[in-house]
């Protein structure tokens, strides 16, 4: 049997183990309790705001259309990772076959360069909003925010389709322990015993320009923005303005520092524990902190809320 036989005979006769965060942590029992609160918070959270804006017809506009798919690609991203990790930590098993493997790369990278896309559209539609307020119920009608929404998730699945066969069909004949919670691109190939520089130089070069033209969009309609409020004369219209758009830009700040500086920055700034804390920020806590940007900061959504609420007190009070 030559070497590259024995190579992949290797790979696909042996799981990965995901060594995971809990491994890092001195009580793992609290550390799992407080991720399954993390996570019930996030479902709930985006599963309420997506409902507020499917059932109220004051938010049925085309930055709210865009919040409800932010909040359904949050909902997707913590399920992709968090439930196997908090499965694994019960059942004492962390073990991952290959292909499991390669549908989380794919889930999750899909994900990431859909919501990429999406923050930029939304930028993109805020733009339109302030800067064209005439021309907006026009050039932002609900067929062109289907087709940006879609153009989001076949571009992230591009993304998928492009990195997760690559790096699955490396051979990985050395420790099969995952430095990580999940099958994350960089740390699976760490286990290669292959050279992987060009493909990281591809990838990196792909990422560079993944995150370079979504930045070009939101900084170019960040800065018509900033100047189309400056010129406004009313003050209410330059607050409401600001409120809509820091929620926005606070969302993008949190997802692209953590992107950077787990796809672009170079090796030695990454230990894995870094890189499973910067995981952890954007994996877990983003998905949760989304919602609560979009609903505590917005009047139209916490509005939308309380009506919710009050109906299901004359609700109760009617069948009693």
């Amino acid at each position: 049997m030559d070497n590259n036989t024995w190579m992949t005979s290797y790979t696909e006769r042996l799981d990965f183990t995901l060594v995971g965060i809990f491994s890092q942590s001195q009580h793992p029992a609290l550390l799992c309790l407080v991720i399954s609160v993390i996570f019930l918070m996030a479902l709930s959270g985006n599963i309420i705001l997506m409902f507020l804006i499917y059932s109220d017809a004051h938010l049925h506009t085309p930055m709210y259309f865009f919040i409800s798919q932010l909040s359904f690609m949050d909902m997707m991203y913590i399920s992709v990772t968090v439930p196997k990790m908090l499965t694994d930590q019960i059942t004492g098993v962390n073990k991952i076959s290959v292909p499991e493997c390669g549908i989380q790369m794919f889930l999750y990278v899909t994900l990431a360069g859909s919501e990429f896309f999406l923050l930029a559209s939304m930028a993109y539609d805020r733009y339109m909003a302030i800067c064209h307020p005439l021309h907006y119920p026009v050039l932002m009608n609900h067929r062109v925010c289907l087709f940006l929404a879609s153009g989001c998730w076949f571009l992230g699945s591009v993304d998928g389709f492009l990195f997760t066969p690559i790096t699955m069909t490396f051979p990985f004949c050395r420790s099969q322990e995952i430095h990580h919670f999940f099958c994350e691109v960089p740390a699976v190939l760490k286990l290669s015993c292959s050279d992987t520089s060009l493909y990281e130089i591809f990838m990196y070069l792909c990422c560079v320009l993944m995150l370079l033209i979504p930045v070009t969009i939101i900084s170019g309609s960040y800065y018509f923005i900033l100047l189309t409020i400056h010129r406004m004369n009313s003050a209410e219209g330059r607050k409401k303005a600001f409120a809509t758009c820091s929620s926005h830009m606070t969302v993008v700040i949190l997802f692209y520092g953590a992107a950077i500086y787990t796809y672009m920055l170079p090796n030695s700034y990454h230990t894995p524990e870094k890189d499973m804390m910067v995981s952890v920020f954007y994996t877990i806590l983003t998905p949760v902190l989304n919602p609560l940007i979009y609903s505590l900061r917005n009047k139209d959504v916490t509005g939308a809320l309380k009506k919710m609420l009050n109906m299901g007190i004359v609700f109760q009070e009617t069948i009693k």
